[in-house]
């Protein structure tokens, strides 16, 4: 009885700690091919990467580094929690997520009252809060609006003006207590790619003048190519860590092609599945060009903002089995990464 009591209050005790903070971490050390990999991409990509990580803070920092994984450099200081972090179409600025209070889970994501969404140029000046009160905030294609949700709905808002369009209401064109998660709008600006959570869990793709909604099937983390002509999304359940990213053609009506159901899913649109130990991908993101996928994937645990999720990137026009490069190497966590290339 008496080690049964000794689990039970280390257990108590680590669940304390993971329901406050992320580990901070430390650097780790370069395995097999990793260095090469890493060193072979120098002079191949051209730009900047922006992340969420732990590794200066357990309650998160944006950061950024070159594209090719080299002068890392905390962007974003403080104590509250800033993840999701997304470049504007000329580079220059990067919009994120802030909480309110100290730390606050990824898993509250659609508590919108404990979020805002904030600005800060690459070079850490200008930082300044944009939307009061939402979350998940990304860039219209042309930079001079944002989109993002609070709860069930999406809206637009200009930043010139400061007005609020919405865009979507998930709760009456679903079901009750259904939450929109990273709206993204499309580069034609017609359709809206949305992840479902709450009562109803799909992705998909809604045409904001028709009114219609395109399934793309289960998964989360829908998020466009740049031609607007395919999606990614993660798919769960599957794949050689439990899951794997998938790329699904688009036609021009902004309805997939592909039909994709939680028992068949087409061989076409398998994009991404790490052959390592560490493939538990999440977080895939395009650059501007097409060319450059980054995504972060980890070995063990599954929660987005506690585990070691290390940053890749990948040429999407060579071999997904070999051709893929790690670009961070540090055990504290790091997710959500996007890139801007030149």
């Amino acid at each position: 009885m008496r080690s049964v009591g000794v689990w039970l209050v280390v257990a108590a005790g680590v669940a304390g700690v993971l329901a406050q903070e992320a580990p901070t971490g430390g650097v780790v050390e370069m395995k097999g091919g990793e260095k090469a990999a890493l060193d072979g991409l120098k002079g191949k990509v051209k730009g900047l990467i922006c992340w969420s990580s732990s590794r200066s803070n357990s309650r998160h920092d944006i950061w950024v580094m070159n594209a090719d994984g080299t002068e890392p450099r905390q962007l974003t200081k403080g104590d509250n929690v800033d993840w999701f972090s997304r470049f504007s179409p000329d580079g220059k600025t990067v919009l994120f997520v802030r909480s309110k209070s100290g730390w606050v889970p990824e898993g509250d994501a659609e508590m919108y009252d404990k979020w805002d969404l904030w600005t800060i140029s690459v070079d850490g000046s200008d930082e300044k809060k944009v939307v009061e009160s939402a979350c998940w905030g990304s860039w219209r294609p042309g930079g001079d609006s944002i989109v993002f949700a609070r709860g069930p709905k999406v809206f637009l808002k200009s930043l010139q003006s400061g007005e609020e369009k919405e865009l979507l209401d998930a709760e009456t064109a679903f079901k009750k207590s259904t939450y929109a998660q990273q709206p993204q709008l499309s580069p034609n600006g017609k359709w809206l790619a949305v992840t479902l959570r709450g009562t109803t869990r799909e992705t998909g793709i809604w045409d904001l003048e028709k009114k219609v909604w395109s399934p793309t099937g289960g998964g989360c983390q829908i998020t466009w190519f740049p031609d607007g002509k395919r999606v990614l999304r993660m798919n769960e359940g599957q794949g050689n860590g439990g899951t794997e990213v998938l790329a699904i053609n688009i036609d021009e009506n902004g309805v997939p092609v592909q039909k994709i159901t939680a028992l068949k899913v087409p061989k076409e649109v398998k994009f991404m599945d790490l052959p390592s130990r560490r493939s538990h991908e999440y977080f895939p993101q395009m650059d501007r060009s097409g060319k450059w996928m980054v995504w972060c994937a980890t070995q063990y645990g599954h929660e987005h903002d506690l585990f070691d999720y290390e940053v890749f990137i990948w040429d999407i026009t060579t071999d997904p089995k070999k051709d893929f490069v790690r670009l961070t190497f540090h055990d504290g966590n790091d997710r959500w990464p996007d890139i801007y290339t030149e």
